[in-house]
């Protein structure tokens, strides 16, 4: 990979050029939405869901939002990271694709210091791209990983090395692989390349939304603007960042609200958005301290470690270094949001029941911030006024299984058995004949 200094600039139009390289390989995929989470949303949460709060005792917020969900999950490989690594790949010069790729995968997602920023999702990104290209991936995996991450891996054609389970033993074999076949190292996120991959899915989500609510403008909180008032498309911004003449229009998201990990997804959202009038949010888990996005804005400075188990699995990661950079920096994402791990199943729960939609913790997290952080909830009711605002939520990714899923909403035996309609609502057991 080129050096950051040599590689394409982190703008708008950066990232227009990353789509038009990479969007013949990768999903356009869909936006959808959903009255029921809308209904869910714009209604004040409990008193009882304020206790131990520093809102507790105060009245609930009251806001008013519509959800248009752009799904990753549908995305190849599962994942978002897709976009990256086939962008990072068009960014190659034919001999460096002669010689391949490379980078390191801890085979679970349990990294948490800044040297262990690799993932699965990555890994598997790269060797769909590689292959793809025709050209040779080699990832570097520790023998501790799992076999179906192994298996997964390989089934993209890649050649999986094994090493130690430490970050030095992994970057010790990546470079031995370097140095035995000339391969370029391409990391998880923390490039400009990377960032502005992952950025092609907000362009996509302007369009889809603008199309959405010209087809049916009740999907939004606002309604269209009268002919000639408004500016013809999302990029007649002015360049303080306010949509001239009608700024608040029907087509175009009050904000876009995304999982914070390593930062790429979310550095690269802000970059495409940056001065079009839609805000930019991040979300992360609170579980032991995984919420070094936020506490990081708090302290003025990045977090460069994280040792955290939260089941958002896939948000385990500091915040890379140039990610920071624009994360950082208000005028691109005005905010990071924190939620716990109940509040995270209880969304991703409403997900799969309501929405029928198959998504892993680290996706639920944007959705949940939206409807139980209350800070956020509060503000959208400020900001938003009567009308509300529309939201973009990122679904990241699906990359989960049944089984951890079953885990995860693991209850008692009774609540289990009354889910599963084997007790009546008393206890009782008892055989119905039920028509068919």
């Amino acid at each position: 990979m080129p050096q950051p200094s040599e590689s394409l600039p982190l703008n708008r139009s950066s990232v227009q050029a990353a789509h038009k390289a990479i969007q013949q390989y990768v999903h356009y995929t869909p936006v959808v939405t959903s009255t029921t989470l809308n209904e869910l949303a714009s209604t004040p949460q409990s008193p009882a869901a304020l206790v131990d709060t520093k809102y507790e005792g105060s009245n609930p917020a009251h806001p008013k939002i519509r959800f248009f969900f752009k799904c990753e999950n549908y995305q190849k490989i599962g994942a978002f990271k897709s976009r990256g690594a086939f962008h990072a790949l068009s960014r190659l010069s034919k001999e460096q694709l002669s010689n391949g790729v490379v980078t390191h995968s801890s085979g679970e997602f349990c990294n948490n210091t800044e040297d262990e920023i690799t993932e699965g999702n990555h890994a598997q990104a790269l060797a769909l791209a590689a292959r793809t290209y025709g050209v040779k991936a080699y990832i570097v995996m520790p023998t501790i990983s799992t076999p179906s991450k192994i298996a997964a891996t390989k089934g993209y054609g890649a050649e999986v090395i094994f090493s130690g389970s430490t970050s030095q033993e992994r970057e010790a074999v990546v470079e031995a692989v370097i140095k035995r076949t000339g391969a370029t190292l391409v990391p998880p996120y923390d490039h400009p390349h990377i960032i502005l991959g992952q950025g092609t899915m907000a362009l996509e989500l302007e369009k889809q939304i603008k199309e959405l609510v010209e087809s049916e403008p009740s999907l939004s909180v606002y309604r269209p603007c009268n002919a000639g008032n408004g500016p013809s498309s999302i990029d007649d911004a002015s360049q303080d960042g306010n949509v001239r003449s009608c700024e608040r229009r029907a087509g175009q998201l009050d904000a876009v609200v995304a999982p914070l990990g390593g930062g790429g997804m979310l550095a690269g959202i802000a970059t495409a958005l940056y001065r079009t009038g839609t805000r930019v949010f991040g979300a992360e888990p609170s579980f032991e301290g995984a919420d070094d996005g936020r506490r990081g804005l708090e302290a003025n400075q990045r977090i460069t470690t994280v040792r955290t188990l939260t089941i958002a699995d896939g948000l385990r990661t500091p915040v890379g270094k140039i990610n920071w950079t624009v994360i950082s920096d208000k005028s691109k994402v005005e905010g990071i949001f924190a939620v716990t791990e109940e509040q995270i199943l209880s969304a991703m729960g409403l997900v799969i029941e309501r929405m029928k939609i198959f998504i892993e913790p680290s996706a639920a997290v944007a959705l949940a911030v939206c409807l139980y952080n209350e800070e956020f909830r509060k503000m959208v009711e400020e900001e938003g006024g009567e009308e509300g605002w529309d939201i973009g939520v990122i679904f990241s990714g699906g990359n989960t299984t049944l089984e951890a899923v079953s885990k995860m909403f693991a209850t008692g035996e009774k609540r289990a058995e009354r889910a599963e309609a084997k007790v009546g609502r008393e206890g009782v057991r008892v055989a119905e004949n039920v028509a068919g």
